[in-house]
C-alpha cells in the first residue's frame, strides 16, 4: 500500500491551485454549493502591510531608540482594521523590552493578525463532516451527487465543485488556516485548525500530522448554520489598492457579469470593518456601444445537432445601416464544418457536446484610441480595456483561464495577423460562453483548473467558435464593406467651387510670371508655393468633412482641441526644463562640442512643441510635422550629451551600443527627441527611487539597430510590474510623487512612434533580479529606414 508523505500535501496545493483568484475562486464556490443563504463574504482585515513590517524590520535592525521604532510601527497601523486585530496587535508590540523582541513581536503580530475571512451562511459542517469530508482529500460524495443528477436528467447540477481539492485553496493564501463551522442542529461551532508549515517537514508521513476538530464556543444564534474559513499569516503583501484592482478585474469576472446584476451569486468583499469594495458591474452601454457583434445558439434537440449564428454589423466606421446575418446550420452542414474528411473527431461529439450559447461584442480598437475622443469614449475604451476577451461560464461561474490577458484560446490573434481586412483578435471582443455541468457532461475542467480537459468535445466546441468568431463574422464584415464603403457624401458642389478657385487662382499667377522678372519671380514662387498648400489643405479639409458627417464628431473635434491643450502645457514645462538645466549646465565652461549638442536637443524639442502650438489651430496650413532625415545614432549620442551634466549628479552610467553603419531615418525628428528625452526623464527618476534605498550602480542602456529602425531603452532602476505593462502608457496615469506627477510622457512617446507608423511598447521581458519589465522597444517600420 502507498504511503504518503506530508510534504504532498503542499505540493498538491501549490499545482493545483495556481493564483490568488482561483484560490478565492474555489473558497466561494464552497460556499455556494453550502446552499449558502446570504451569498458569501470576503473579509480583509489587515493591521499592518506586510511591506511596512519588512521596512521596519530593516529599520530596526540598523539600531536606535526601542520608543522611537514603537512610534514607527504606530505609525504604520491601520486605523482602518478591526478594534480586536488592532488591540492585539499593540498588545504584543506594547511587551517588547528590547529591539530583538520588537522584531519578533512584528513578525508575530503580522502573521497573527492579518486575515481574509470567507464566510458563507449555508449548511455548515459538523465535527463529523470535518472529519469524513473536509479533510478527505478527494472525496467523491459530491462527485456521485453530480453524476446522479445527470443521469436523472436534472435540470441543473447540485454541486459546482466535485474534485475534493477545494480545502487546498487556502495553503494559496496563508500558512494558518481555522475553520469556524456549524450546522443547525449543532449546539456550538466546531472547529478545525491548520498550520500547513507542520507539512514541511521532508521525514513526516502525513497521518504523523495530527488534524482534528475541536468543540468551539456557542453560535452566533441557536439555529444559525455556515461556515467561516479564516486565513493567517498570509503570503502576500495585501494593500486596499490591491484589493480593489482585484475587485475591479478578477471578482468582477467571477461571475457572468452579463447577467443581470440580481441574478448574479452575491459576492461582497470588504476591506478592514465594513468597508465594502464594490466589485465592478458591466455597464450595459457598454455592449450598447459595440461595433459588431456575433452571437450564437448550439442545440441537441432529440438527438439533432443545430447551429444559428447571427452577425450585425452596428458601425464600422463608414456609412452604412444596421445590418444583420443570421444563418442556421444542420447536421450535414456540422458534420462538414466540424468534422471534415480527416474524422479526427467522432460524429457523436456533435451531439455529446450538449447546448451551449455564446455571444461576442466587436469593438474597433482603433476607433477608440484615437486622441481626439470624448469624455464618454475615453470611459468606453477604459471598459472595453477591462472586460475585453471572451470568458467561459459554467452555471453562472467561471472556467479558467479563458477570457484572461494572455489566454488566446480562440487562437483570434493568431488568425489576425494572417487575415487581411478587419482585426479580430482577443482583445477587441467583449464576449462569453455559457455551458452548465449537466448539459455538457463531456466539458470537464483540468485537475490544475488550466482550462477543459482536451475531449472530441471540448473540440468541437472550439471549431465552432472559432467559425462563428473568425469566419462567419470576419467574412460577414468585409462584405457590409465592400457594400457600403464605396458610397460617398455628395460634396459635389463644394467640390466644385473649390476647383473653380484653384484655376482661377492658378491663371493668375500664370499671367503674373509672364509680366515679373528678377527678384519679383521669388514673390511669384512664393505665391505658387502658397496656392499648392491651401489646394493640399482643400483636399484634406474635404476629406476631414466626410469622416466628421460620417461619424457625427463634431464635439470630438472640441475634446481633442482640449487635450492638445494640456499635451503642449506638458511637452512646453519638459522642455523649459531641460532648456534650464543646459544653459545651467553650460555656466563657466569651455564646450563648444557641448553646446552644439546641447542646442540640437533644444532646437529639436521646441520645434515640435512649437508645430504642436499651431496644430491647436485647425485651419493652420503651416503648422504641419514635417519629417526630415537623419541619423538615429547621433540623436541618441546628442540626447545622452545633452544629459551629462544630469547623469554625473545623478551617478548614473549611460551605456550606449551602436552598430557599425548609421541608422539613417526619416522621420520627424522632435518627435523622436521627445520619445527618448521622456524615457530619460522616467529612467532617472526611478534610478533615483531605488538609489535611495539600497546601494547599486544605476545605469541606462541605449541600444541602436536597423532593419528595421529600432531604439532599445533600458535601465536597472525599479523596473514595471507585469501587470502595468500597458496600464503606463494610459493617459494621466502616473506612480511618481504629487509634485511630479503628470502621466503624459509614456502616453505622448507611444502617439509619437504612432504617428510614424511605429510601435513603443514595454518588452515582457522580467528581468530576473526584479521579476519586473525594464526594457522599452521603440520600433520604427522599415520604410523609414534610408
Amino acid at each position: 500500500m502507498f504511503r504518503i508523505t506530508a510534504r504532498t500535501v503542499l505540493e498538491l496545493g501549490s499545482e493545483l491551485i495556481s493564483s490568488d483568484i482561483i484560490a478565492f475562486y474555489e473558497l466561494i464556490k464552497n460556499g455556494f454549493d453550502a446552499r449558502t443563504k446570504n451569498g458569501v463574504e470576503v473579509r480583509f482585515d489587515i493591521v499592518i502591510p506586510k511591506h511596512s513590517v519588512s521596512t521596519l524590520i530593516r529599520a530596526i535592525t540598523r539600531g536606535g531608540k526601542l520608543e522611537d521604532h514603537k512610534a514607527a510601527v504606530e505609525e504604520e497601523i491601520l486605523e482602518s482594521a478591526t478594534d480586536v486585530a488592532k488591540a492585539g496587535f499593540r498588545a504584543l508590540i506594547d511587551k517588547a523590552t528590547d529591539l530583538d523582541e520588537l522584531k519578533t513581536a512584528l513578525r508575530r503580530g503580522q502573521r497573527r493578525f492579518n486575515t481574509i475571512r470567507v464566510s458563507d451562511t449555508g449548511s455548515g459542517m459538523s465535527a463529523e463532516d470535518l472529519t469524513k469530508t473536509f479533510l478527505v482529500i478527494g472525496t467523491g460524495s459530491r462527485k456521485k451527487a453530480v453524476e446522479a443528477a445527470i443521469a436523472g436528467g436534472a435540470s441543473r447540477s447540485p454541486f459546482l465543485g466535485e474534485k475534493g481539492i477545494g480545502r487546498l485553496s487556502a495553503m494559496r493564501l496563508g500558512d494558518h488556516l481555522r475553520v469556524e463551522t456549524a450546522r443547525a442542529e449543532d449546539p456550538a461551532l466546531n472547529l478545525l485548525t491548520i498550520n500547513w508549515k507542520d507539512f514541511n517537514n521532508v521525514d513526516a508521513m502525513l497521518d504523523e500530522i495530527p488534524v482534528a476538530p475541536t468543540v468551539g464556543g456557542p453560535k452566533p444564534t441557536a439555529a444559525w448554520s455556515g461556515t467561516t474559513i479564516i486565513i493567517a499569516d498570509l503570503m502576500e503583501n495585501w494593500t486596499e489598492a490591491r484589493v480593489r484592482e482585484m475587485a475591479g478585474k478578477d471578482f468582477a469576472r467571477l461571475t457572468d457579469p452579463f447577467a443581470d446584476a440580481g441574478a448574479r451569486p452575491r459576492v461582497a468583499v470588504f476591506w478592514n470593518n465594513d468597508n465594502r469594495i464594490a466589485i465592478a458591474a458591466m455597464p450595459k452601454a457598454l455592449l450598447d456601444a459595440a461595433h459588431a457583434r456575433v452571437s450564437g445558439v448550439y442545440q441537441v434537440v432529440e438527438g439533432e445537432p443545430q447551429l444559428v449564428i447571427t452577425s450585425e454589423a452596428i458601425d464600422l466606421d463608414f456609412e452604412h445601416p444596421l445590418e444583420k446575418e443570421v444563418i442556421t446550420l444542420s447536421r450535414a452542414d456540422l458534420e462538414g464544418l466540424v468534422i471534415g474528411k480527416d474524422g479526427d473527431i467522432d460524429d457523436d461529439a456533435l451531439e455529446s457536446v450538449g447546448s451551449f450559447t455564446f455571444e461576442a461584442h466587436w469593438f474597433n480598437r482603433r476607433r477608440l484610441l484615437r486622441t481626439d475622443t470624448t469624455g464618454q469614449s475615453m470611459a468606453i475604451r477604459d471598459e472595453q480595456a477591462r472586460w475585453s476577451g471572451i470568458l467561459l461560464f459554467r452555471d453562472q461561474f467561471r472556467v479558467f483561464p479563458y477570457g484572461d490577458d494572455d489566454d488566446d484560446w480562440l487562437d483570434l490573434d493568431r488568425s489576425a495577423l494572417r487575415r487581411s481586412g478587419y482585426t479580430l483578435n482577443k482583445t477587441q471582443f467583449i464576449g462569453r460562453v455559457n455551458i452548465s455541468r449537466v448539459g455538457n457532461p463531456a466539458l470537464l475542467d483540468q485537475t490544475n483548473r488550466e482550462g477543459l480537459r482536451v475531449t472530441p468535445e471540448q473540440q468541437v466546441m472550439l471549431k465552432v467558435l472559432r467559425y462563428a468568431v473568425q469566419d462567419r463574422l470576419g467574412g460577414f464584415l468585409r462584405d457590409v464593406e465592400r457594400q457600403y464603403k464605396g458610397q460617398k457624401i455628395d460634396l459635389s458642389d463644394a467640390k466644385t467651387r473649390v476647383q473653380s478657385l484653384e484655376d482661377r487662382a492658378k491663371a493668375a499667377i500664370a499671367r503674373l510670371r509672364r509680366l515679373s522678372s528678377g527678384a519679383a519671380l521669388d514673390d511669384v514662387e512664393d505665391l505658387q508655393q502658397t496656392l499648392a498648400e491651401f489646394s493640399d489643405f482643400a483636399a484634406r479639409a474635404r476629406a476631414r468633412i466626410e469622416q466628421v458627417e460620417q461619424e457625427s464628431r463634431q464635439m470630438v473635434e472640441m475634446a481633442g482641441v482640449g487635450l492638445m491643450v494640456e499635451v503642449v502645457a506638458h511637452e512646453l514645462a519638459r522642455a523649459t526644463e531641460n532648456a534650464l538645466r543646459a544653459l545651467d549646465g553650460l555656466k563657466g565652461k569651455d564646450v563648444p562640442d557641448r553646446l552644439r549638442a546641447q542646442f540640437a536637443t533644444l532646437h529639436a524639442e521646441m520645434k515640435s512643441v512649437n508645430k504642436r502650438v499651431r496644430v491647436l489651430d485647425p485651419m493652420s496650413v503651416s503648422g504641419r510635422q514635417r519629417t526630415e532625415l537623419f541619423t538615429l545614432d547621433e540623436l541618441v549620442k546628442d540626447a545622452v550629451e545633452a544629459h551629462q551634466t544630469q547623469f554625473a549628479r545623478h551617478q548614473i552610467k549611460p551605456i550606449i551600443s551602436l552598430p557599425d553603419r548609421p541608422v539613417r531615418v526619416r522621420a520627424v525628428k522632435g518627435m523622436i527627441v521627445q520619445i527618448v528625452e521622456n524615457l530619460i526623464s522616467n529612467s532617472v527618476y526611478w534610478l533615483d527611487i531605488r538609489g535611495e534605498r539600497e546601494s547599486f550602480a544605476p545605469e541606462i542602456r541605449i541600444a541602436v539597430r536597423s532593419d528595421p529602425p529600432t531604439l532599445v531603452f533600458e535601465d536597472n532602476g525599479k523596473g514595471v510590474a507585469p501587470e502595468n505593462r500597458e496600464t503606463i502608457f494610459k493617459l494621466f496615469f502616473s506612480l511618481r510623487d504629487t509634485k511630479r506627477r503628470r502621466g503624459l510622457g509614456l502616453f505622448i512617446a507611444r502617439e509619437a512612434a504612432a504617428h510614424h507608423g511605429g510601435r513603443l511598447e514595454l518588452e515582457d521581458l522580467k528581468d530576473p533580479a526584479t521579476g519586473r519589465l525594464h526594457r522599452f522597444v521603440l520600433e520604427l517600420p522599415q520604410g523609414a529606414q534610408q
